[in-house]
């Protein structure tokens, strides 16, 4: 029976977490229903959200010369007990929400991530440590494990696809570590990216501030529909405009923290584009500017082998519409990798579909990673580019060559530098470490051929 038990638990805990349905929004239609107290919403919510201590332990570096026997010889009095760093503890504040009852939290990647020491505390004063069991940097969230937790409140996961602009929300969370507070505000925008054109948020006027990183933002059902993540402010403080991870990413992540993972596993896509403007409508013919032109296709893009090409207009992923590369990454990402996924895009005015196949980049050709180990490249580290190296590196989809993973021993004396990509060497063109190996000449002076920062140029070895 107990074996039994166990069994129905662990099948329950990898089922996907469920989303519900959005009620039908109404407008308050007399004077007494706008009165009405927000208290029922956050009466159900305030338990579920918690409060995040962190403590971390850095290495600060004293002086770039401090460990130097030359400089310490005469300098040694600025370089107290011959120390070349000192360490520094880093206390911090944020929020969180617990999404399962066995004490699984979700906060910001940005809260947690790299904490030595964890301290959760709950509305009701009681205190968990934590340890962080799952971390997502490119979403900014993580999952952190109480320790000893059991029957703790939880929010439920509204369907964020559901939201619209002007929908009332509450944010939940520890501003400035006064305790759990809560804002009201509405629903400001939807599909926001940053400035940086990072991301795809919810964005709201609820008043956010620094130490509500990882709380809640809650709909009038008192149902979790985003994680504040970060404001946009000139002071530092609230001006009204607040962004939130969807609920839905939220979702996946949790899955994923209950399947075992440790990171989420992203669809890579192999291609690169930019949103339709309107004089790219006009030039496309298209009568109202939607979707993402392809201008960058990678040769072995899975949208390269379901037959879209450059030029080609995408317009929707399993029906939700896409309208910039970061609208097209939130969509992949939620969806996981092992499957299929059906787009819509529009080729010479024609609008059609395909599938394509949702896995991670691939690891072809192989990387064969080498260390130089002798000469005056010794201690230099590469890699063939594939595309899993494009990915993990974020070079760009045409990167060809050899990558610098890292520069050490006499290899730093020669302008080398990490990222650079080598193409050639000699004046002979190489592809993989095996032609860098073979091409790499045994006179003392020679050239490499390099791409950095998008620009090609020459280092001279051995002159």
């Amino acid at each position: 029976m107990r074996l039994a038990a166990a069994t129905t638990l662990i099948a329950a805990l990898a089922l996907p977490v469920p989303l519900a349905k959005a009620a039908e929004p109404r407008v308050p239609s007399s004077a007494a229903e706008i009165q009405l107290s927000f208290a029922p919403v956050v009466r159900r919510a305030a338990p579920a959200v918690v409060n995040i201590y962190t403590t971390k332990v850095v290495q600060r570096r004293m002086s770039p010369f401090a460990g130097d026997p030359f400089f310490e010889r005469f300098f040694g009095e600025f370089f107290p007990h011959g120390r070349a760093s000192r360490q520094r503890v880093e206390n911090s504040l944020g929020s969180g929400v617990i999404v399962e009852a066995s004490g699984l939290v979700v906060s910001n990647h940005h809260v947690v991530g790299g904490a030595d020491e964890i301290t959760v505390v709950l509305t009701d004063r009681r205190e968990f440590s934590g340890k962080v069991v799952f971390a997502d940097e490119a979403s900014d969230l993580a999952v952190v494990a109480l320790d000893g937790a059991e029957d703790l409140p939880v929010l439920d996961l509204r369907n964020s696809d559901d939201l619209e602009v002007g929908d009332l929300v509450l944010a939940i969370g520890n501003p400035f570590g006064v305790g759990q507070t809560v804002t009201s505000g509405i629903v400001s925008g939807v599909a926001r990216s940053t400035r940086r054109g990072q991301g795809y948020f919810i964005q709201t006027d609820a008043a956010i501030n620094p130490g509500n990183s990882g709380g809640a933002l809650v709909d009038m059902d008192g149902r979790l529909i985003g994680v504040n993540t970060q404001i946009l402010s000139r002071s530092g403080g609230s001006n009204g405009i607040g962004f939130a991870v969807p609920a839905n990413l939220v979702a996946r992540v949790i899955d994923a923290a209950l399947a075992g993972e440790d990171a989420l596993a992203r669809p890579w896509l192999g291609v690169g584009g930019q949103p339709v403007t309107a004089e790219l409508a006009d030039a496309l013919g298209v009568r109202i500017p939607r979707g993402v032109l392809i201008d960058q296709l990678h040769p072995a893009s899975p949208f390269a082998a379901a037959g879209l090409e450059t030029g080609d207009v995408l317009l929707a992923v399993e029906g939700e519409r896409v309208d910039s590369p970061a609208e097209l990454n939130f969509r992949t990402a939620t969806l996981g990798t092992g499957r299929e996924a059906e787009i819509e895009f529009l080729r010479r005015g024609q609008s059609l579909r395909s599938a394509i196949a949702l896995a991670p980049a691939p690891n072809d050709p192989a990387r064969d990673g080498i260390v130089v180990e002798n000469g005056v490249l010794g201690g230099l580290e590469l890699v063939t580019i594939n595309p899993a190296v494009i990915e993990e590196a974020g070079l760009p989809l045409s990167a060809e060559g050899i990558l610098v993973v890292s520069v050490r021993g006499a290899a730093r004396r020669t302008g080398v530098r990490r990222g650079d990509v080598i193409v050639a060497v000699a004046d002979r063109p190489v592809r993989t470490t095996g032609d860098f190996r073979e091409n790499l000449p045994r006179r003392a002076a020679y050239d490499l051929e390099v791409v950095r920062g998008g620009r090609s140029g020459l280092i001279r070895i051995g002159r």
